[in-house]
């Protein structure tokens, strides 16, 4: 691919700051393009598995290296390319498109817009998060619960701070699907404490009958609150999937790697991961396809 290309095409425009609760309509005013089209035309083909070489291969994001904007009502840091911030080196991992970190000011937020063809993952780290959207859907999550939505052939939702004294904290995560056009759905869960001290407890998979929510792509996700000096392994569960894990808190070694808070890091072309917390530490782990559809 030219990588003059990555340069040429602008990733995600901002999108509207929303102070309320927002009454969901296709807005004429918003231009109606395929959130999957647009950003699988920017991908590159860094970190795809070698099919010849099957030594374990990495790729290490230090916190400090993301991404960031910050546009007074939105503090935002990305582990990869996202509006403004460009990288061909870090377009995504496999089918891992955008793992963004954000912070909302009180009452403000993301207004009306539309996505389609797209796995969206919001993950609620601190406050209360209202998502309002075309479907129906108008909820609030909060730490402990993982949302997932199917964009599939087209859907508008909202996202904004409930609260006004206190801003809302969130890992807002997308993946392209391994199937199109898909009827739009939604769904979350809400995880307790015990579900996740000294284990990988797993939060999304490809199955509706499974643990967690689930999605159209053979994904799957565990998130582990671990205790200093606790370890453990993680086993691959689909050939030709890669883990890349994102540090929420503390310190942790994977794979060989010290990692800190908030840093990424990709492993794959291998079967089995050691993990172990150096401090109390937790974390969260997306085994994803390597191979973009």
């Amino acid at each position: 691919m030219n990588r003059k290309k990555f340069l040429q095409k602008t990733i995600l425009g901002a999108v509207g700051v929303s102070t309320g609760a927002a009454t969901l309509k296709a807005n004429s005013s918003v231009e109606k393009t395929s959130t999957y089209d647009r950003l699988m035309h920017q991908v590159g083909f860094n970190h795809l598995p070698n099919k010849e070489v099957r030594t374990m291969r990495t790729v290490l994001h230090k916190a400090a290296t993301r991404g960031h904007a910050n546009h007074g009502w939105l503090d935002s840091h990305h582990s990869f390319s996202f509006a403004n911030y460009r990288n061909p080196e870090r377009m995504n991992f496999g089918v891992l498109r955008v793992l963004n970190d954000d912070i909302v000011s009180e009452g403000r937020g993301f207004g009306t817009h539309p996505h389609d063809n797209m796995e969206i993952i919001s993950i609620p780290l601190e406050g209360d998060l209202e998502h309002k959207d075309s479907m129906g859907n108008v909820t609030v999550i909060r730490k402990g619960d993982v949302q997932v939505m199917s964009a599939g052939t087209g859907v508008y939702h909202s996202e904004y701070n409930k609260n006004q004294d206190q801003p809302v904290k969130f890992l807002q995560i997308w993946l392209f699907p391994n199937k199109r056009n898909v009827q739009p759905r939604y769904d979350q869960i809400t995880l307790k404490n015990e579900h996740l001290k000294n284990q990988l407890f797993q939060v999304l998979s490809p199955n509706a009958d499974d643990e967690g929510v689930w999605i159209h792509q053979n994904a799957w996700f565990h998130m582990g609150n671990l205790e200093a000096g606790f370890e453990t392994s993680y086993q691959i569960k689909q050939s030709g999937n890669g883990l890349y894990a994102f540090v929420l808190d503390g310190d942790v070694t994977i794979a060989g790697q010290a990692l800190s808070r908030r840093d990424g890091f990709g492993v794959w072309d291998t079967e089995s991961i050691q993990i172990k917390a150096d401090k109390d530490a937790k974390i969260l782990l997306m085994e994803v396809p390597m191979q973009l559809n």
